[in-house]
């Protein structure tokens, strides 16, 4: 296997310390061999997180392909138990060599997010982490209400559009700035002029507030027919939809300035 880098000297031999299988035991055991692995295998003891980069990202594509493809046999269960090992794999890499480094590890990873769940999601869990005695009958309540706290949270983001990833794919990167927007509550909406008729998936549907709906595979074959005219245009439909999604965020940026 190619390895980046000049390996660190393997360390000395370590007996396995963890018990065999019973309650609790695989994350323990998981964790013990990636170290292992890390202290006596040269390819992975050469691994960086810059080195891990193109993994995480062809992971994450595999377990998204897994899903989008998969059934319900038990064939389909097995790839996706597999595909999401695969991507827990370069989380618990990526936490090992903090852990080397003496910063952080696995454990602390799983405490943050744990906290952070407890935090952001405050119409399940109290402060405390205790169950609240209601909980909100709307998606409406509970988008409103975790947006607030993720608003408090990150007060130095100005912009409904801050944080999202603009390497993202020009699609993806369309679609979740149309999201970010309707939840900042622009006027700025998903149909060309803002007139407010913004989609959204229904049960493989795709419904606008007027009631039109398109499927999921006619949606698809209206974005094909797109790039191919693009193509024959002689236009690239990525940067050219890249360029349009920045036009959209100036515009609603300017227009929640000027609100």
């Amino acid at each position: 296997m190619p390895h980046a880098g000049q390996p660190p000297a393997p360390g000395r031999r370590r007996e396995s310390t963890t018990a065999g299988p019973g309650p609790g035991w695989a994350v323990p055991r998981l964790l013990e061999v990636v170290a292992q692995l890390r202290e006596h295998c040269l390819w992975t003891a050469a691994l960086t997180h810059e080195s891990l980069v193109e993994y995480l990202v062809e992971e994450a594509h595999e377990l998204a392909e897994a899903i989008e493809t998969g059934h319900t046999g038990q064939a389909d269960v097995a790839e996706l138990r597999g595909e999401l090992a695969d991507v827990l794999f370069q989380v618990l890499l990526h936490a090992r060599l903090q852990e080397e480094r003496g910063h952080f590890d696995f454990d602390a990873v799983a405490a943050g997010l744990t906290a952070k769940l407890v935090r952001r999601n405050r119409h399940v869990f109290r402060p405390d982490g205790s169950l609240q005695e209601t909980f909100p009958d709307t998606i409406a309540e509970i988008v409103a209400s975790y947006d607030a706290v993720k608003a408090a949270e990150k007060p130095e983001r100005t912009t409904p559009f801050d944080g999202v990833p603009t390497s993202l794919p020009a699609l993806t990167l369309a679609a979740k700035s149309l999201d970010r927007a309707r939840r900042a509550g622009s006027a700025e909406r998903a149909e060309p002029g803002g007139d407010g008729r913004a989609a959204a998936p229904q049960h493989g549907r795709w419904r606008s507030e007027g009631g039109q709906g398109m499927t999921e595979a006619e949606v698809g074959e209206a974005l094909f027919a797109v790039v191919r005219r693009a193509a024959e245009a002689g236009v690239d439909p990525e940067q050219a939809l890249r360029a349009a999604v920045r036009r959209f965020q100036q515009r609603v940026t300017e227009e929640n300035d000027t609100g």
